[in-house]
């Protein structure tokens, strides 16, 4: 009889669930300087937290990304995060996920069909109606509400290319800055370089422009260098951009870079990996996590050193 019970027990223990390390599976869009401050958040916090992220990264190819999506399914991760390499794609995204019934957290991007994501899907981001328009508001005070501007764009798949695209727009549409003019707007799909030939083309053709508005940082970084190898740089010309990465806020304390607009690249990542961990947990998560946008200027430029 004792070795019946003790038997017994034996299975009842092997029986039982060994708790395990929860795995997430990180689909990221590319590793662009700002985005792989962001993967790299997220390790961080997923080390915190105590589970171990599985890295894939999508080259920015969407086929690839969507392939490397349902390898993450087939494996059981716990959880899912999706910087999508394009915001068009993620009801396919969406569908897939949840039908496997794993947790789904985007993050930076905003997903196409955010007001239908279902129970148990995130976004974790920063409101890009924000980041376009403070940008817009800085150029226009500086330009004093009056000049040309030339506008360099990101992918226009993603959302927040045609979001902070517009808030340039809505800005220059308002009474405070209805003398700003937009000269020619191209898309140079985040791109550094892209930027550059975009930069030179402009300069080849002779428009008139007294400012740059990029999406974000890299484009104006190109745009910065082709107006120093065209020898059209000088102190006051202004370029503005959009992430506040390491080489941005570099050119901002050498005073080319005027303006740029801090987005937290880690706090994205620690907060997709907290959504997550809740989500696991079928703890509430809001549909939509806001990690706010904040203006960088020379004047404040110190303040944000180290932190993307």
């Amino acid at each position: 009889m004792k070795k019946i019970l003790l038997a017994v027990a034996v299975a009842g223990t092997l029986a039982t669930p060994l708790a395990h390390a929860q795995k997430v599976g990180l689909a990221m869009a590319q590793l662009d300087t700002f985005l792989t401050i962001l993967k790299n958040g997220t390790l961080e916090a997923g080390k915190k937290a105590g589970a171990t992220v599985q890295v894939e990264d999508a080259g920015n190819d969407v086929g690839k990304q969507l392939s490397q999506i349902q390898n993450l399914i087939a494996q059981k991760v716990d959880a899912i995060i999706v910087n999508p390499v394009d915001t068009d794609a993620t009801p396919k995204i969406t569908k897939m996920v949840t039908d496997a019934k794993i947790p789904l957290v985007y993050v930076n991007r905003k997903p196409v069909d955010f007001d239908k994501l279902p129970a148990g899907v995130a976004f974790v981001a920063s409101d890009e109606k924000v980041s376009g328009t403070v940008q817009t508001q800085e150029v226009c005070r500086l330009l004093k509400g009056k000049g040309n501007v030339l506008v360099l764009m990101g992918e226009l798949s993603n959302e927040a290319a045609r979001t902070r695209t517009k808030d340039i727009e809505d800005v220059v549409a308002t009474k405070e800055c209805s003398g700003i003019k937009i000269a020619d707007k191209r898309e140079g799909k985040w791109d550094r370089t892209q930027g550059q030939d975009i930069t030179t083309n402009w300069l080849s053709s002779g428009v008139q422009f007294d400012a740059i508005i990029a999406n974000n940082d890299e484009m104006a970084l190109g745009a910065i260098n082709a107006l120093k190898a065209a020898k059209k740089w000088t102190p006051a010309s202004i370029v503005a951009g959009i992430d506040a990465t390491p080489d941005a806020l570099a050119s901002m304390k050498a005073g080319d870079l005027k303006v740029t607009v801090f987005q937290n690249a880690a706090g994205q990542g620690s907060g997709a990996i907290d959504a997550a961990m809740k989500l696991i947990k079928k703890q509430k998560v809001e549909r939509f996590v806001n990690v706010p946008f904040e203006l960088v200027t020379p004047a404040n430029l110190s303040k944000y050193t180290g932190k993307n």
